[in-house]
């Protein structure tokens, strides 16, 4: 079970290198790996018997990541039109 987790952690980590092209991609791989860590974080936590909480405030963190992710493409999208990442002008 462990293994498909690496695996997918692995994959997720490879196509942010990949596809990094499109900013909702990124976006996508962003959670995925997001989602992988909190199982880690609650499988470790449910194998000592340790209270669920920390998981739940790092499941918090994560929607608010998400949302601010979110946010940005629609800005970028109104002001811009455009939603690729290699189009940026960060100077």
């Amino acid at each position: 079970m462990t293994y498909i987790f690496f695996f997918t952690f692995i994959f997720s980590l490879l196509s942010i290198f990949f596809v990094r092209k499109h900013y909702l991609l990124t976006l996508i791989n962003l959670e995925l790996i997001f989602l992988i860590m909190f199982f880690f974080l609650f499988f470790y936590l449910n194998f000592f018997n340790f209270e669920g909480y920390f998981s739940l405030i790092f499941l918090i963190l994560g929607v608010c990541e998400a949302s601010l992710g979110l946010s940005l493409l629609v800005y970028l999208v109104r002001k811009f039109n455009f939603d690729y990442l290699d189009s940026f002008n960060l100077c």
